[in-house]
């Protein structure tokens, strides 16, 4: 019920003199309290006079700041709503650019093989005439196996004792000219050497010590391939070195008086 006439009313008596609490207490305990008791009215009043549209103000903010929150509260669900779908389009972004990649890389393989497959088919059309001829040659080279496969057996079996001049009488006077009476087909100029061995196999003999000549080459056939146990009749040793080293892994043993009787043999062949 206070009011601003009211206040008004009490403000001479506030500035009286003997207007105080002291002067209250020497009149009566009572009286003291109600003068405090109005002047905190007073200040009271002036107080929640400030106080109300402030009070007032804070229900109203209070008021929109509810309001405010369930709008925040409605705009963040939907954020999470969109959130949401941003992220499975951003995964199946994610999946395609991985996807497109992994085609990009695979392209680019098929594009390098494509192009390693061109370079290698331009570069092998000119075999194709070498191929074709080979094939032919391949052709001709079976119908003339069996002479062949004859002339190298012969040689194995019988060639062995004889010398390079006889050997070549025996291939080219007599084995060929039988081989043309019976009409069995065989390869002119046949090279006894390339056709029982390989050249790796004659470098290894080479390095193990065997002479590098015809004669020699085809004395190391014999000894490796013929069936038959070889008698080395070898006045320079160069057989019986070359025999030790390649089987030196094999655990050879050398007989003292084998070698006695070859070295008489040898001796006898030599002077007689």
């Amino acid at each position: 019920t206070i009011n601003d006439e009211t206040v008004e009313l009490v403000q001479p008596y506030f500035e009286m003199e003997d207007y105080t609490l002291e002067n209250g207490k020497k009149v009566c305990g009572n009286v003291a309290g109600l003068l405090s008791w109005t002047k905190a009215m007073v200040v009271f009043y002036g107080v929640n006079r400030e106080v109300l549209p402030l009070k007032a103000n804070l229900a109203k903010q209070e008021s929109r700041l509810k309001i405010a929150n369930t709008e925040k509260e409605k705009a963040q669900a939907e954020l999470d709503e969109k959130q949401a779908e941003l992220d499975k389009v951003q995964a199946k972004f994610d999946a395609a650019m991985q996807e497109k990649m992994d085609l990009e890389t695979d392209a680019e393989t098929c594009k390098r093989k494509m192009q390693a497959a061109s370079a290698l088919i331009a570069g092998l059309s000119g075999e194709k005439v070498r191929w074709t001829q080979q094939s032919k040659e391949f052709k001709s080279q079976i119908k003339r196996l069996v002479g062949d496969i004859l002339l190298c057996t012969r040689f194995l079996s019988y060639c062995g004792p004889f010398n390079q001049d006889f050997r070549n009488l025996l291939l080219k006077d007599l084995w060929e000219t039988e081989l043309r009476a019976h009409k069995i087909p065989f390869s002119e100029n046949l090279n006894l050497i390339a056709m029982l061995v390989d050249q790796p196999t004659i470098s290894e003999w080479t390095l193990q010590g065997l002479p590098g000549d015809h004669l020699s080459i085809q004395n190391g056939i014999i000894v490796t391939k013929a069936l038959r146990y070889p008698l080395l009749v070898d006045p320079q040793s160069q057989g019986k070195e070359w025999v030790k080293i390649k089987e030196q892994d094999n655990d050879l043993q050398v007989n003292s008086v084998l070698k006695a009787w070859c070295a008489l043999l040898c001796y006898f062949r030599h002077y007689y």
